[in-house]
């Protein structure tokens, strides 16, 4: 059974900013589903998407905004399976603010960081392989994939 993973970006220019990561999901040959929805500007929008993700038998999300990054948060709220979060740079932190607000989720919504940009992206693409990877030998398979592209 092939897992599936949501990438889900809080802007359309933050796509830009991330096409390595992107093409190393395609590379790999990795089922995902990308989406664009502002946690700022759509909360309602946001909302339905993480209903639908439980529909759609998403197995795990990786969220990337920039600025204050409500995005990945609000979904690790909504969600029953695993967020990773990314922050993006930008802004005047220049995605310090990002990071700290994914890392300062408060207890019990069960968020974690891979990182900050296209770094923490890959970061989290290995992570989230590895994570599905544990009832999935495909998965194993294109983390390995990846992580040798970068020996």
């Amino acid at each position: 059974m092939t897992k599936k993973i949501a990438v889900v970006l809080g802007s359309k220019s933050d796509k830009e900013k991330l096409k390595i990561g992107f093409q190393l999901l395609d590379e790999a040959g990795v089922s995902y589903k990308l989406k664009v929805i502002s946690a700022h500007r759509n909360p309602d929008k946001l909302r339905s998407y993480c209903k639908k993700i439980e529909k759609d038998k998403i197995d795990l999300v990786i969220a990337c905004a920039g600025l204050a990054a409500a995005l990945p948060g609000f979904m690790a709220s909504y969600l029953n399976i695993p967020v990773i979060g990314v922050g993006l740079k930008g802004g005047m932190m220049d995605g310090l603010d990002s990071l700290f607000s994914i890392v300062s989720a408060p207890k019990g919504i069960g968020l974690v960081s891979s990182g900050l940009g296209e770094n923490g992206f890959i970061n989290a693409i290995i992570f989230a392989l590895e994570i599905m990877g544990i009832s999935d030998n495909a998965s194993l398979e294109k983390v390995k994939k990846i992580k040798n592209k970068f020996k």
